[in-house]
């Protein structure tokens, strides 16, 4: 397997620093990670930023000028993760909710929905898919057991404006990828 990309290196050497375990998987990553390198990627947009490393793996592989969105609340978190994207003056960390702070900046092609209340769909899930661009992609990551009957599962890949695929990044991790129809 290729190594990552240095900058994800230094965000997982942050997470590890800050003693924050709930980083993206390297399966992940690497996904996210094709899917920022796509031609035509204009605006990218993240939901949970942790210590930045989903938004290390884009960063690496987006078009310079392509602008990175990625809002995280927590402001230890916010301030470690901008320092550290100091240098890239196309990562944009945002302090706050998402729900208060991506709007402004939306419509995204590319959305990596990593934090916030995704176990519940009803709650948000509705917010996160105003955020997309007609033809964005979305990512739903941390996805552990397949349970027959799941409702978020059910609500991402059954909603009308959404076509999707569950994908199994690895033997104990699957993804949704869904994009919104045009």
């Amino acid at each position: 397997m290729p190594p990552e990309p240095p900058l994800v290196d230094r965000a997982l050497a942050l997470a590890a620093e800050l003693g924050f375990e709930k980083s993206s998987s390297a399966e992940t990553g690497r996904l996210l990670h094709l899917l920022a390198a796509q031609r035509g990627r204009e605006r990218v947009g993240e939901i949970g930023t942790g210590t930045g490393v989903g938004t290390a793996w884009m960063a690496a592989a987006l078009a310079p000028g392509v602008p990175l969105y990625t809002a995280e609340p927590e402001a230890a978190q916010a301030r470690a993760v901008a320092a550290l994207f100091a240098d890239d003056p196309d990562v944009h960390v945002l302090r706050g909710s998402w729900l208060d702070v991506l709007p402004a900046y939306a419509p995204f092609d590319l959305l990596f929905y990593d934090g916030g209340g995704k176990r519940d769909p009803a709650e948000e899930a509705e917010e996160v898919v105003s955020l997309l661009a007609p033809g964005g992609t979305v990512l739903l990551d941390d996805l552990r057991e397949h349970r027959a009957n799941d409702p978020l599962r059910e609500w991402w890949l059954g909603h009308p404006r959404l076509v999707g695929a569950e994908v199994a990044v690895s033997p104990d991790e699957a993804v949704l990828v869904c994009v919104r129809a045009l």
